[in-house]
């Protein structure tokens, strides 16, 4: 058995029959470079059961403590049943990009079963030119942005032969542990929350506004201040100062979601991001961020919300070490950074964001890699649900600022060429949370040359998602002008008529 850290816990506690927890990538393969030039249903068990030696978390199933007394445990599922986990459907005739991504906000929408492994997959064949998908749904629960990396990377391979099966694991429970012994687990563990709370008091305290469900109460700051002061008296050290965000203004996306989403995929051509990084000198990461607030920048003057102030984005960071590979669970950091929606010029607000992006680095080597995970140990297990959901419904309030305005994440994958179960595959668009008071996220990763984007939002706040991803290529485009060396470094980068469409949907070769 092993138990979930509080940050584990805090995914499960935020789900509601509106909210949903689990994330998804959802893959195009052209099974064509597969054995028979097909990839089945039956292919895709096989490869699963073969490499569960290297996913021990496909078979990890919840075990929660009555009461809520002390974090859930995983437990190895005695009942573990690949026919409910993989299944498959397929697209009505043409199988179009937007019919999958129909079909995937639809699957998407549904929460996971808790009284199994908190996964699933979804084989969808009829996708235009004889593509198939591959859609993975795995509770965040159970995985980061880095862990889900790992999981792909077992069930991926270099060639379309693959690689051998690893040797399988043998043993692990026969049965669940009832009720009366997990209620006898919940109440051993309640003398270890002041030892939790004490342990997370110095890395906490210092840096108590940085944490989103603390960031929002009244002196936050003045707490953190004081934390800082201590700190720098028993080190004998200045005092460091905190990090000041704009105050993020409230969007029709910082409100109560629903239950339904909306999700749209897009491509872009690494090359040509590499070019602009190159051409500004910034980086891959600075050009991805400022063509995500040229995109919102664009919906939010469509919908007359655009303001003079910056957005806040929410940006996921990885502090997984490297002994900590393997292990799974999150091991992250939520930190915020100006999304520059209120600068017009691309070339400007590329600069801005390669200031403030810079700024936030800086800021975050400061900071613990376990605060997250201290400062839920604030909140005792009994209420840890309960807090949980009601920080994110009073930051839907739209009376309130919010802590943040959206996600954005970018997350770089192999430049190589993967298969999977011998079919090659060409695409990965990964699809993330959202809930109230976040309900837009775009998220990036790259593979093979594109940047692939998955973006996913609130069906009915934003149901015209979708044209983010033709604006997402028009921003990138606009920074691909050349600047005249007689213009003023501040002056205003006009972009082309011209617009690459091609890179703005997928469209397999």
């Amino acid at each position: 058995m092993r138990q979930l850290t509080s940050l584990d816990a805090q995914f499960l506690a935020l789900e509601t029959p509106r909210i949903h927890g689990h994330v998804t990538g959802v893959l195009v393969l052209d099974p064509s470079t597969a054995p028979g030039g097909t990839l089945s249903l039956g292919d895709l068990q096989k490869l699963i059961l073969d490499r569960l030696p290297l996913i021990p978390i496909f078979k990890w199933r919840l075990a929660e403590v009555p009461f809520g007394l002390d974090f859930g445990y995983w437990v190895t599922d005695p009942d573990f049943d690949i026919d409910f986990h993989v299944r498959e459907l397929a697209l009505v005739t043409p199988g179009s990009m937007a019919q999958l991504e129909e079909q995937v906000a639809r699957i998407f929408s549904r929460p996971l079963d808790r009284s199994r492994p908190l996964w699933e997959i979804y084989l969808i064949h009829g996708l235009e030119h004889g593509r198939v998908a591959l859609m993975t749904k795995v509770h965040h629960a159970v995985i980061d942005g880095l862990s889900g990396a790992e999981i792909l990377g077992s069930l991926l391979d270099l060639t379309p032969e693959g690689r051998p099966a690893p040797e399988p694991v043998h043993g692990g429970p026969d049965r669940m542990p009832t009720q009366l012994e997990m209620l006898a687990r919940g109440l051993m563990g309640i003398p270890h929350y002041p030892l939790r709370l004490l342990r997370s008091l110095p890395a906490a305290l210092p840096n108590f506004e940085e944490v989103g469900i603390f960031s929002i109460l009244p002196g936050a700051g003045l707490v953190g201040a004081a934390g800082r002061r201590l700190q720098a008296a028993l080190k004998r050290s200045p005092v460091v100062s905190g990090r000041k965000l704009s105050t993020p203004p409230h969007t029709s996306f910082n409100g109560r979601i629903s239950a339904h989403r909306r999700i749209v995929f897009g491509r872009l051509p690494l090359d040509a991001v590499k070019d602009v990084k190159n051409m500004h000198g910034v980086t891959v990461n600075d050009v991805v961020v400022s063509i995500c607030a040229g995109t919102v920048r664009r919906w939010l003057q469509k919908h007359r919300e655009l303001g003079k102030e910056p957005l806040i984005a929410q940006i996921p960071v990885s502090v997984r070490s490297p002994e900590q590979q393997g292990t799974f669970g999150n091991r992250i950091l939520l930190v915020g950074v100006e999304l520059h929606t209120e600068i017009a010029d691309p070339v400007d607000r590329l600069r801005a964001t390669h200031e403030s992006l810079a700024e936030m680095k800086q800021r975050n080597e400061l900071l613990p890699a376990s605060l997250l995970q201290d400062a839920n140990n604030f909140i005792p297990p009994a209420l840890f649900t309960r807090a949980a959901q009601l920080t994110f419904a009073w930051t839907s309030n739209p009376r309130l600022r919010p802590t943040w305005n959206l996600v954005v994440s970018n997350v770089p994958g192999p430049q190589i060429p993967l298969y999977c179960a011998g079919a090659l595959l060409e695409a990965i668009y990964p699809v993330s949370v959202i809930m109230d008071g976040l309900g837009l996220n775009i998220t990036v990763l790259s593979y093979n040359g594109s940047l692939d984007v998955g973006i996913v939002a609130d069906r009915d706040v934003m149901a015209d998602v979708g044209t983010m991803t033709g604006w997402l290529a028009d921003e990138l485009e606009a920074l691909a002008v050349p600047q005249f060396p007689e213009r003023p470094a501040h002056a205003a980068v006009r972009p082309r008529r011209r617009r690459t469409r091609a890179a703005a949907k997928p469209r397999p070769a």
